[in-house]
């Protein structure tokens, strides 16, 4: 394999976050592939309904009323004490920026009155101030998703980054400093090692270690498991957010919080609204209260669910309605939702429809400085899948897709710092805190909505010794040999019970124990290495969980309800020292004790 002119970058990942580094790191100079496990656009951010907080004040048609200070003050509040404050400052000071890129790559928003009209910012629970730009009513993620998809066809269609499409992150490749250099990858029915300089990991979350999610059924936590397996230090994965109002259906789909935000209530079995005595902002509370109110009152009434009331939502005033109508008015502001709604044979404007929590976001990830680094030379991780320190224990309301497209840009800038074509220098940890290759072509989604079509780059990809056998699937040896075999269904269901919306500390030690005993599958399939990073993250889940003996932010136990303040700091894990490794074709033993990760003091 020759070597590239410029330095080789390897972005896996496709949402918000990867999307953004790879453009940006092609801009610089950088030599990118960009690596997507399904097509490009299964990802979270098409998911996202609600929008994108920013601080537009000085931007044209922004919000005026807005300001740095009180959008880091509802974010440090959100986040109930253990945010890094100066990651949030920066989150917040490149949010004008990040919007204006993301203009510039097509990104149409909502604005009043045609194209040079003020945006429409919405407000969401526990904003001060409407900041939340929107497009398409409910289709924000949707509408970014397809502009940075635009963007990439077009980079990828003229030669400045390559895409790797239906390819799976198997593991990381280190050399014998312990610097990555390239990761291991599924390419159908090819087991395929990629080389590369840095590698960034924007792989989303990991939802599906629960029943009920509202992510997409890639978010099986690949990167985090990547990045244990290799050493990287891991922070505040105790904080799981709960979204208070996933419809009680098939699907768990999500019915957006800007819904509350505009009118909409919460009323249980007999009809009272239940949030007015237990918060002062009732439905506008943070995620977390709403979220266990729900759960509290459900469990009251005997496990049925509550009610998300819309009835009484009509067009402001000045909308251009004579008569303003309820219907008409929920199906032009929220036109996914309502879609979705009616599809489960439901009339939202005539009658209240039962809603659930669902798994949604993991504050928690691989612990970076504010440009993307983590502790593990060559590594870099951004959006979901990191721990920046911005969302602290409660990530407030439509920062998600900020934080992936300014600490996207951000980590792209690092990379071309930190990254020569003559001399590569090892990244470094710049703020430890405390605080198929082959023929086949795949399809992804133009901005006309049609389908393009492209073959798979074979540049710079080499072939790992390895093969799967006939069926794609090869079988490595587990060195226990003993434990229960791994089952999802089972799995999830138990890490609902210990570490949902409501946790305690005999549930978490039991679900340790439990999860300890499960032995992994030991196929290299994309279903078998899916579970055997579900279990990784879950097992760090648990025990981060089951560490923090207090209730903060998403992370409630009953057993400690009260927060306390000398340990509102954040924590940091890896994997134990003693952990066994196998190299990197690795099937993650079975631990029978306790002590597979191993909690430090900083990075």
């Amino acid at each position: 394999m020759s070597t590239p002119p410029f330095p080789r970058v390897l972005v896996v990942g496709s949402g918000i976050a990867g999307l953004t580094t790879a453009l940006a790191a092609a801009g610089r100079g950088l030599d990118v592939v960009l690596l997507s496990k399904d097509v490009l656009d299964e990802t979270n951010t098409v998911r996202a309904q609600g929008g994108i907080a920013a601080m537009t004040a000085d931007l044209p048609g922004g919000q005026v009323r807005d300001s740095v200070a009180l959008h880091v003050r509802d974010t440090l509040g959100a986040g109930a004490g253990t945010c890094d404050d100066d990651a949030v400052r920066v989150l917040v000071q490149d949010s004008a920026a990040a919007v204006t890129a993301l203009v510039q790559h097509g990104v149409a928003f909502d604005r009043a009155d045609g194209p040079d009209s003020p945006w429409v910012e919405g407000l969401e629970g526990a904003h001060s101030v409407p900041r939340i730009l929107h497009a398409g009513g409910d289709a924000t993620g949707r509408e970014i998703q397809r502009a940075l998809v635009a963007a990439t066809l077009d980079a990828e269609a003229s030669g400045r980054l390559d895409v790797l499409r239906h390819t799976m992150l198997v593991d990381l490749v280190a050399d014998h400093h312990g610097s990555v250099r390239g990761a291991l990858v599924l390419d159908g029915d090819r087991l395929r090692e990629l080389r590369a300089d840095a590698v960034v990991l924007a792989t989303g979350g990991a939802g599906q270690l629960y029943p009920h999610t509202t992510n997409p059924a890639v978010a099986t936590g690949d990167g985090i498991a990547a990045a244990l397996r290799a050493g990287a230090v891991v922070a505040d994965l105790e904080f799981v957010q709960f979204h208070p109002t996933a419809l009680a259906a098939p699907g768990c789909f999500l019915v957006s919080e800007a819904v509350r935000g505009e009118g909409a209530v919460l009323r249980d079995a007999t009809g009272r609204r239940f949030l007015e005595g237990a918060h002062p902002l009732a439905e506008l509370a943070p995620r977390d209260v709403v979220a266990r109110e729900i759960v509290r009152r459900s469990l009251a009434q005997g496990g049925l669910p509550v009610l998300l009331d819309c009835t009484a939502m009509t067009a402001p005033a000045g909308a251009g309605h004579a008569e303003p109508d309820t219907a008409e008015h929920l199906a032009r502001r929220f036109p996914t939702i309502d879609a979705a709604v009616r599809a489960h044979g439901l009339d939202w404007s005539r009658e209240p429809v039962p809603v659930t929590p669902a798994a949604h976001y993991l504050m928690g990830g691989i612990a970076t400085d504010d440009r993307g680094r983590t502790s593990v030379p060559g590594l870099y991780a951004v959006g979901e899948c990191a721990a920046t320190g911005v969302h602290g224990a409660n990530r407030l309301a439509s920062n998600s897709l900020l934080e992936g497209a300014v600490f996207g840009a951000r980590t792209a800038e690092a990379l071309a710092g930190d990254l020569r074509p003559d001399d590569v220098r090892r990244p470094h940890w710049t703020r430890p805190r405390p605080t198929r290759a082959g023929a086949a072509a795949t399809a992804d989604l133009r901005a006309d909505g049609t389908d393009r079509t492209h073959p798979a780059p074979t540049r710079g990809v080499r072939r790992h010794p390895a093969r799967l056998a006939p069926g794609g699937v090869l079988t490595l040896p587990d060195p226990a040999g003993a434990g229960v075999p791994f089952d999802r269904q089972a799995f999830q269901a138990a890490m609902w019970a210990g570490a949902g919306v409501l946790r305690d500390g005999s549930g978490l030690e039991a679900l340790v124990h439990r999860l300890a005993a499960l032995r992994p599958p030991g196929a290299l399939s994309r279903p078998a290495v899916e579970d055997r990073n579900l279990l990784t993250v879950g097992r760090a889940v648990a025990a981060a969980a089951l560490h923090r003996t207090e209730s903060r932010g998403a992370h409630f136990r009953e057993d400690c309800p009260v927060p306390e303040p000398a340990r509102a700091g954040r924590t940091f894990w890896r994997r134990a020292r003693s952990a066994p490794r196998n190299g990197h074709l690795t099937t993650p033993s079975s631990y029978t004790h306790n002590d597979m990760f191993e909690r430090i003091s900083a990075c």
